[in-house]
């Protein structure tokens, strides 16, 4: 396994979970950035959509075997997956309210979401600060919620890989669609 720059490593709360991703299953990485998260899902062997706006980020991902990439603004257009169906939806650091729905709905039967962002209170920390990009206390349990079963959440103070206040989650869709 070849070792990963520093700040490339894939998130705790991502690795944690991934296994409850079905064998194969194609994964979203929304608002993928460099890409840490792609290729660590791909080296479990499933397939992988990045998308992100950063085209020139993206691009350290062209040629990987079962990732395929897309350059989208995800906060300038409609919701690009509108009949699609992913096996797991992985986001992380990122927070744009608009698209929260979507992601529940891009989960097919037993489709796993793996989500970790900022939370209100990283404002202590530095940026984010802007309470627009800070998640409230117990929203990522109202978006799953009643549609999504919830296998764990947490809304903590981290210190690594720097001090910070967090909300995350791994839920799972019980619905079917």
């Amino acid at each position: 396994m070849m070792l990963q720059p520093l700040g490339e490593t894939p998130s705790e709360w991502v690795m944690r979970w991934a296994d409850r991703i079905a064998p194969g299953g194609t994964v979203l990485d929304l608002a993928s950035g460099r890409g840490r998260h792609s290729r660590f899902l791909q080296r479990l062997g499933h397939g992988v959509l990045a998308v992100d706006r950063d085209a020139q980020a993206l691009q350290l991902l062209a040629g990987e075997p079962q990732i395929e990439t897309l350059v989208f603004d995800l906060e300038q257009g409609v919701w690009p997956f509108p009949e699609r169906r992913f096996a797991a939806v992985v986001v992380t650091n990122y927070l744009h309210r608009p698209l929260m729905e979507h992601l529940r709905e891009s989960l097919q039967p037993n489709g796993v979401l793996i989500y970790e962002t900022f939370a209100a209170g990283n404002e202590q920390f530095g940026r984010p600060a802007n309470p627009a990009f800070l998640l409230r206390p117990g929203e990522l349990l109202d978006l799953c919620h009643p549609h999504l079963h919830v296998v764990a959440y947490e809304h903590l103070q981290v210190s690594l890989p720097k001090p910070a206040v967090i909300q995350r989650i791994c839920a799972i869709n019980k619905l079917g669609g």
